[in-house]
C-alpha cells in the first residue's frame, strides 16, 4: 500500500455541500455567482431546465502531482469497470493505475519503450469492456492495446499513417455492446473515427475535417457508445457534440462556442449514464455539463479552481453503474467523485 501522503483521499458525506454556499465559503459572492448562472442561461438561448439548486454533490477526491502510487502527472482519461474498479490513464507517468470506488490504490502497469523511431509510450485514452478487458490508446506510439483487468497485454494494433487501421494521433477509445472498438483520431488530415472488431480487425471509418460534407470532425478526442449502438463524439474545434449510428450516419448535433448552457469551450470527455444521459467535460470552461440523449441541456456544475467540486481543465469522465460520476481533473492531478442529488 502507498504511504498516506502518496494517496491523498478526502471525502464529504452526501448532501454535505451546496455548490453555492461552497463558493461563498471560499470568498466568492454567492449572489453574484447565482446571477451569473441566470445571465448565462438568458444569453445562451438554448433549451434549459437548470435551477440554482444543487444537482451533484462532491463525494471524495484522491491524488496529487507526483509519480508515487495514487499520484498523477496529467491524468487524461478515466473508466469504470463493471465490477466498480476505476482505471486512470496517468499520461505523463506512462502508466495505467487502478483503484477501488473509494480511491484506494489497487495496482498499476507501465508502458515499456518499443523499438520504433518516434515518441515515448503515453497512454491517453482508456475504456473497459463488459468482459473486463481494458483498452488503452497510446497516442505517441499510435497503438491500441488490449489488456486483462490485471494489466496483461492481450493484443495490440495500429501503425503511424493515414490508411485504414493506421493512426496519426489517436486519443479516445470506446467499446460497443457488440464488442466493436471505436477509436477517435485527432489528426490534421481529418482522421475521424475508425471502427474495429474486438481483435483489432478494421471494419470501417468515417469523418473528415475538410470539405463541405454532412459529417466533419475538427480536433475530436473523446468517444462513447450507447447500449443501442449510438456513437457520441465531442469536437474541440467545432465546440459541439455529434451523435451517429453505428454505421456513421449523423443523427444529431448540438453546441456552439461560448459559456452559456449547452455551449462549450473545447469539450474533450464524454460519458453515458444508464438512463441515456450524456455527460461532457467542458474542458475550457472548467465544468461538467449534462444533457438528455437528444442533446437537451439538463444541468452543469463546476467552476475554475482547486477546491472541492472545482476543476482546472477536466478531461476524462465516467459514470459508474451506481450513477456516481468520476472526473479526471487533469491540471489539478486528481480524481473527483460526485453523487447525483435526487
Amino acid at each position: 500500500m502507498p504511504e498516506e501522503q502518496d494517496n491523498q483521499i478526502e471525502r464529504r458525506e452526501p448532501g454535505g455541500i451546496n455548490r453555492i454556499s461552497e463558493t461563498a465559503r471560499r470568498g466568492i459572492d454567492a449572489a453574484r455567482y447565482v446571477a451569473g448562472l441566470v445571465k448565462a442561461q438568458a444569453v445562451s438561448g438554448l433549451p434549459s431546465i437548470v435551477s440554482t439548486d444543487r444537482s451533484y454533490d462532491f463525494l471524495l477526491k484522491w491524488g496529487a502531482r507526483g509519480s508515487s502510487e495514487g499520484q498523477f502527472e496529467s491524468p487524461t482519461d478515466i473508466a469504470v469497470a463493471p465490477d466498480g474498479s476505476v482505471y486512470v490513464a496517468d499520461y505523463r507517468n506512462h502508466r495505467i493505475q487502478r483503484f477501488t470506488t473509494e480511491g484506494v490504490f489497487v495496482g498499476k502497469w507501465t508502458f515499456p519503450r518499443l523499438q520504433v523511431a518516434w515518441g515515448i509510450p503515453c497512454p491517453h485514452g482508456v475504456t473497459v469492456a463488459s468482459d473486463g478487458s481494458v483498452y488503452v490508446v497510446d497516442r505517441e506510439k499510435t497503438l491500441i492495446q488490449k489488456f486483462t483487468s490485471e494489466g496483461r497485454l492481450v493484443n495490440q494494433w495500429g501503425t503511424r499513417g493515414t490508411g485504414d487501421g493506421q493512426f496519426e494521433a489517436p486519443y479516445g477509445v470506446a467499446v460497443a455492446p457488440d464488442g466493436s472498438v471505436y477509436v477517435s483520431d485527432l489528426s490534421q488530415s481529418g482522421g475521424g473515427l475508425q471502427k474495429f472488431t474486438s481483435k483489432g480487425v478494421f471494419v470501417s471509418r468515417w469523418g473528415t475535417r475538410v470539405g463541405e460534407i454532412s459529417v466533419e470532425f475538427l480536433h475530436q478526442r473523446g468517444v462513447v457508445v450507447a447500449p443501442d449502438g449510438s456513437v457520441y463524439v465531442p469536437e474541440l474545434g467545432n465546440s459541439r457534440i455529434q451523435k451517429f449510428t453505428s454505421e456513421g450516419v449523423l443523427v444529431n448535433r448540438w453546441g456552439t462556442r461560448g459559456t452559456g448552457n449547452g455551449q462549450f469551450n473545447n469539450p474533450i470527455g464524454v460519458a453515458l449514464a444508464a438512463d441515456g444521459s450524456v455527460y461532457v467535460s467542458d474542458t475550457g470552461n472548467h465544468r461538467i455539463q449534462k444533457f438528455t440523449s437528444e442533446g437537451v441541456f439538463v444541468t452543469k456544475w463546476g467552476i475554475q479552481g482547486s477546491g472541492d467540486g472545482q476543476f482546472i481543465r477536466p478531461s476524462g469522465i465516467a459514470v459508474a453503474p451506481d450513477s456516481n460520476v468520476y472526473v479526471a481533473d487533469q491540471i489539478n492531478n486528481r480524481i473527483q467523485k460526485f453523487l447525483m442529488v435526487p
